[in-house]
């Protein structure tokens, strides 16, 4: 028997459409965990006698979330709960802050770290001056025991004290916060690619497997690039999140 839902107050005097009022609920019985994944849902009839809605406005609810890769419809098993994705706001944060105040439970392997000099392309980014070293760190980030993103960082040595126990343990925008460092504005390119051979074994995708891509260089409140990170994450479990709004 499929999963009923908890009645909802539906507002039909607001701007908001019933299709979303219905999905927004739905999408947070979900990602609280009260749906978990693989949570089969009621038909959209008994779905919409239960909370007083016609059956297309149920459907079109249901529709939203299956676009969203909330729910999804098995042929002879119905519209079932799958692993939601992570969303994330485009933002100057860390994601290992996000992932842990949501509740995801961030864990980090350090795949490298090294002392080395940079390439000419990081050099230029950070500003740096001829002979100048950089912390190269890759890691790859998981949310609970699912591979994530895969990340490759750089930093001028001197700058903050790095290791990779401390890199295991706590987040990179953490240390620099911890060593004084006021973490000001970030310039960010979003974009995307095939998942390489390596690429796809650490992320548990087959290669080929369509990966989301992003670039960020951080700068300190005084001006000073701080960082320069290039990150892979799996276009299956995760997605940029805008808000925009009118000028």
């Amino acid at each position: 028997m499929g999963q009923g839902m908890p009645s909802l107050a539906i507002d039909r005097a607001s701007p908001v459409p019933l299709y979303f009022q219905v999905a927004q609920h739905l999408e947070q019985l979900i990602e609280s965990g009260a749906y978990p994944a693989g949570t089969r849902l009621e038909n959209e009839i008994v779905l919409a006698e239960q909370l007083g809605l016609s059956r297309p406005t149920m459907r079109r609810a249901i529709e939203y979330l299956v676009g969203r890769g909330l729910l999804v419809r098995k042929r002879g098993v119905g519209t079932q709960v799958v692993q939601p994705k992570v969303r994330r706001p485009v933002e100057l944060s860390s994601l290992y802050d996000d992932l842990r105040a949501a509740g995801r439970e961030p864990r980090t392997d350090v795949l490298a770290f090294a002392v080395e000099r940079p390439s000419k392309v990081v050099a230029e980014v950070l500003g740096l001056a001829d002979g100048t070293e950089v912390y190269a760190v890759k890691r790859l980030r998981f949310t609970r025991d699912e591979p994530l993103v895969i990340m490759r960082n750089y930093l001028p040595v001197g700058l903050v004290a790095l290791d990779a126990d401390s890199l295991q343990a706590r987040g990179l925008y953490e240390l620099l916060r911890g060593a004084g460092i006021t973490l000001k504005i970030a310039t960010q390119t979003i974009g995307g690619r095939a998942a390489k051979p390596n690429e796809a074994r650490l992320l548990r995708e087959k290669p080929g497997a369509a990966l989301l891509t992003m670039t960020r260089t951080t700068y300190d409140d005084t001006g000073r690039a701080v960082e320069y990170g290039s990150h892979l994450y799996r276009a299956s479990r995760y997605t940029f999140e805008l808000t925009l709004t009118t000028g």
